[in-house]
């Protein structure tokens, strides 16, 4: 009786100490930490490269920038908006419109539209643009194969 006892002590301390290892203790969740936008912003980054917009594929738009030349491509590159880029500093720049193909007359040959760097943060650069007493921001994000 003394043995049977033991033994089904030995096997209760077993039990709970296989209990104890399997029992998963939870994690402590390490909250994400966003990263922060540049600052200062990293107005040069427009200056020159190929851009994406965010939620667009690269067949809808795309954008190269290159000496002070703008050309936004869309339709599958077939049709294309060429303009002057005239910095007013490093952050606020004009856009003239010089060319363009493509049905759109919306956009005229001679428009200006305001731009302004608001954020950079890695390659996304969000940009403010008005025209015509309208407003409106897009995100880009530029192209790895264009950074030097």
């Amino acid at each position: 009786m003394k043995i049977f006892s033991v033994a089904v002590l030995f096997l209760g301390a077993s039990q709970m100490n296989a209990q104890k290892k399997g029992t998963i203790t939870p994690k402590k969740e390490v909250p994400q930490q966003k990263k922060q936008v540049d600052n200062p912003t990293k107005c040069s980054n427009i200056k020159e490269g190929t851009f994406l917009r965010t939620n667009y594929p690269k067949n809808l738009w795309y954008m190269t920038v290159k000496d002070n030349v703008q050309t936004e491509y869309y339709n599958g590159g077939k049709d294309y908006i060429k303009s002057s880029m005239v910095f007013l500093d490093d952050c606020n720049y004009k856009l003239i419109v010089l060319e363009k193909t493509g049905t759109d007359t919306t956009i005229k040959v001679g428009d200006v539209y305001s731009n302004k760097v608001v954020a950079t943060q890695d390659n996304y650069i969000k940009i403010q643009t008005q025209f015509g007493g309208s407003q409106s921001d897009i995100i880009l994000i530029k192209t790895k194969e264009n950074k030097k």
